[in-house]
């Protein structure tokens, strides 16, 4: 039970850049992208192409590159040619299919077999974490990433960013041009999306040209789950939430795995409905809320009239 929980503590990580990017998207600018599966899948074809290679640091950071421009191509569609914002990610999630093949040679998949990988090189050089280096350096890549972003939200740029998702119209009026924040928010949530994907291809020393689908909404589920727990008051407190969201989600996935309470056909049918039950449960809320003042009210009236 321990290795499983370690399991899912590490996967947890590994895939938490990606609730923060839908953070910065989906929060932040209320942009619905869907650039979200095909760009975890760049970020990890680039990243296991470059490590065999033999360029495995450098392979995350061009990963990063490639989803900057994965977000800068869905920003333009977006900002420059009017496409709905869902269609825009739509579209060039659609490319994003050949381009990942493209970079794999063709193949739809690649393999790193006895070669040098981000993670080999940290366990040499941090032996003292033993089985648990893995772990260490994933953290230290998420939490990196996160304060990263939390940082970033706090400069100009960032406030600006915030401001266009709030009233686009307002940051107009401020002079400054929310297609270009826009474009910056967009180009900085699928970085993070390809920096997980790049982080998972090394990982499981593989790149699939599937391994992304379905990932946008379990991420979206991560993000709603920590936001549950902790909220989202604070720039702080959302990306916090994004990360042990991630968490909680693996650790629940594993113990299901586990247990089998739910067969594994099924899990995919369960996270659709913890989505969609979190994303309408303030709605929900408010309707119970409005018929119980609704019945109230009535029982009033009919007890004046009596």
């Amino acid at each position: 039970m321990a290795y499983i929980i370690k399991t899912a503590l590490e996967l947890g990580l590994l895939y938490a850049p990606i609730p923060l990017a839908l953070f910065l998207s989906f929060r932040i600018l209320n942009i619905a992208d869907m650039t979200t599966d095909g760009c975890f899948v760049l970020g990890a074809v680039v990243s296991v192409t470059w490590a065999a290679a033999g360029h495995p640091v450098l392979g995350i950071f061009l990963a990063m590159a490639a989803g900057v421009l994965a977000g800068f191509v869905t920003a333009m569609l977006q900002t420059r040619f009017g496409v709905p914002s869902i269609l825009a990610g739509i579209i060039t999630n659609f490319g994003l299919y050949t381009v990942n093949l493209w970079v794999m040679g063709g193949s739809s998949n690649v393999n790193l077999l006895k070669t040098e990988t981000l993670f080999t090189m940290f366990r040499r050089g941090a032996s003292f974490a033993g089985a648990y280096s893995d772990m260490l350096l994933i953290a230290i890549i998420t939490f990196a990433a996160a304060a990263g972003l939390i940082w970033f939200l706090s400069t100009r740029l960032g406030l600006s960013i915030r401001a266009t998702g709030d009233n686009a119209d307002m940051v107009r009026a401020s002079s400054v041009n929310p297609r270009f924040t826009t474009t910056v928010g967009l180009c900085v949530s699928n970085s993070l999306t390809a920096l997980s994907g790049g982080m998972v291809g090394q990982y499981q020393n593989t790149a699939d040209i599937n391994s992304g689908t379905g990932i946008v909404v379990i991420a979206l589920a991560c993000l709603i789950i920590g936001e549950t727990v902790l909220g989202k008051k604070s720039m702080f407190k959302g990306a916090v939430a994004a990360i042990l969201g991630s968490i909680i989600y693996r650790v629940i996935y594993a113990v299901v795995l586990k247990t089998r309470i739910v067969p594994m056909q099924g899990l995919k049918l369960m996270t659709a409905v913890v989505v969609a039950f979190a994303i309408a449960f303030p709605t929900i809320k408010e309707q119970l809320h409005f018929a119980r003042k609704k019945h109230l009210a009535s029982k009033d009236a009919s007890g004046k009239e009596a």
